[in-house]
């Protein structure tokens, strides 16, 4: 991201944008190995072809703001592998991260990670290290820290319908869980803003967030998300949430949030009457039956509705509602583009 992209973003974030035009989609690596014509394994372990990529999308679309930036990850299986996750590996698809915990005893049994050296944080770390200097000599800074959240990676350690109904059943466990893998996330958002003093926003994305009520997401996900948040002091706090986003809407100042990247099916109109006038919004466009699936003019003319339909466009950031699927194509995402600068 460069300077100029960030002090946008800000203005943003702040309100004080007189561009109500800015265009920001999440990209990773379900989007960028398809669309730059290589495999997803060559993605995950080629430096050069990983930098290539990025910058190959940057050059692509310079009216657009991608977050968060030259993203270093290895898919779902980057947080769960520091607690010992067997990760598995396709050729051309995404990766997957095995349970580790079969029963509530094991809860008991799961270790600390050590964020310096465990699983494949060291090789997140090591990859930007290796190619700072290269972004930073096309423009650019590490701007963000990110992570996946306490109840994703919880999921991902004992599976969703288990940490669901531990939720439930034991909730004095599934607090245990949630310290343990917060005090991680805590610890490895500082980490990363140790090794790139340019970070000055954390990108934090738990779509679980959207499985539990009103109650539960007092209990288990507000308390747990602001610290996260709070971990380092940033200027932003993004978060993705792009299952079902009404009951955590109203809580995003609490937690720490002021840029939230929500899901299609709720009206921006909507979202912006639960979480209030100060928080960004980043979205909607359905991203699969939509952006990925449409033709160039329905995009265009899709984009356009969204847009009308949004009531202010103060404190917005056009996008879809989520991270940039697979096989979104160039001629769709210039179509969205365009029906933005067209409006």
């Amino acid at each position: 991201m460069t300077n100029h992209q960030w002090e946008a973003l800000l203005s943003v974030v702040k309100g004080t944008n007189t561009n109500l035009k800015e265009i920001g989609f999440i990209i990773d690596s379900p989007w960028l190995p398809g669309w730059a014509g290589i495999s997803t394994l060559d993605y995950y372990s080629s430096d050069e072809i990983w930098l290539k990529t990025n910058l190959k999308a940057i050059a692509s679309f310079p009216e657009v703001i991608f977050l968060p930036g030259f993203w270093s990850e290895y898919g779902m299986c980057t947080e769960p592998s520091a607690f010992g996750a067997r990760s598995v590996w396709y050729e051309a698809n995404l990766p997957h991260a095995e349970r580790v915990i079969h029963s509530e005893e094991e809860i008991d049994r799961l270790p600390q990670p050590n964020v310096t050296c465990d699983g494949l944080l060291p090789f997140m770390i090591n990859r930007l290290r290796l190619l700072e200097p290269q972004i930073n000599e096309k423009g650019h800074q590490i701007k963000f820290a990110v992570t996946r959240g306490p109840l994703n990676i919880a999921t991902f350690l004992m599976g969703t319908s288990e940490f669901l109904l531990l939720l439930a059943m034991d909730p004095e466990k599934a607090h245990q869980l949630m310290e343990k893998i917060t005090r991680f996330i805590v610890e490895w958002v500082q980490y990363q803003k140790a090794c790139f003093p340019s970070i000055e926003g954390v990108l934090l994305l738990d779509d679980i967030v959207g499985f539990v009520g009103e109650e539960d997401c007092r209990e288990f996900v507000v308390p747990y998300v602001k610290r996260c948040f709070s971990a380092i002091d940033s200027k932003i706090g993004f978060f993705h949430n792009d299952a079902f986003g009404l009951t955590c809407a109203p809580f995003l100042r609490e937690m720490g949030v002021n840029l939230f990247n929500f899901a299609f099916d709720h009206p921006i109109s909507q979202i912006r009457e639960l979480a209030g006038p100060e928080v960004a919004l980043i979205g909607n466009l359905p991203p699969r039956d939509v952006l990925s699936a449409a033709t160039p003019a329905e995009v265009y003319s899709a984009t356009q509705t969204m847009m009308r339909e949004a009531p202010d466009h103060s404190r917005i950031i056009w996008s879809c509602g989520g991270g940039i699927p697979q096989n979104v194509s160039t001629e769709n995402l210039q179509s969205f583009v365009k029906a933005v600068i067209d409006y």
